[in-house]
């Protein structure tokens, strides 16, 4: 695996340990809250971290991912927590999905970073761009995590 590669894959399980960093202070019933003058939860935001990534690659390489088709449906772009229902993944298990999506990403994909693509509607052509670009969504949402844990204190 090249350098960078290395980095990337250091960058995505450093950035996940500090959204599980977050988390920790958080209990599930916390987790459930919309505060005022938010469209979502924390639940909803880690469904939607945990996603996020399967989706770009899913729209990159037109291959399936293994993010349930139903994911979509609770923790995809326009949804929330309204979405839910019983069967939606409950908190404890969202933060294992998190915890373990990294390496799942890394056993994966690791080897085909650089496998070429047609180019998305932003002009990613490698899972390499695509994961560099799911980092900066993560980080936008783990402000989000934030801002919420601060108006439930």
């Amino acid at each position: 695996m090249k350098e960078r590669h290395k980095i990337l894959f250091k960058q995505l399980e450093t950035y996940r340990e500090d959204v599980l960093f977050v988390l920790n202070g958080i209990t599930p019933e916390l987790a459930e809250i919309v505060p005022n003058y938010f469209h979502s939860n924390i639940r909803w935001t880690m469904g939607h971290i945990y996603l996020d990534q399967y989706l770009w690659i899913e729209a990159l390489t037109k291959e399936k991912t293994e993010a349930p088709d139903v994911f979509r449906k609770w923790f995809g772009y326009g949804t929330k927590p309204d979405n839910f229902s019983e069967d939606t993944p409950s908190f404890a298990e969202l933060k294992e999905l998190l915890r373990q999506q990294p390496v799942r990403l890394k056993e994966i994909y690791g080897h085909r970073l650089e496998e070429e693509y047609p180019p998305t509607e932003m002009g990613m052509r490698t899972i390499e761009q695509v994961l560099i670009r799911t980092i900066f969504h993560e980080g936008m949402h783990l402000q989000a995590i934030n801002d919420i844990k601060k108006c439930l204190q």
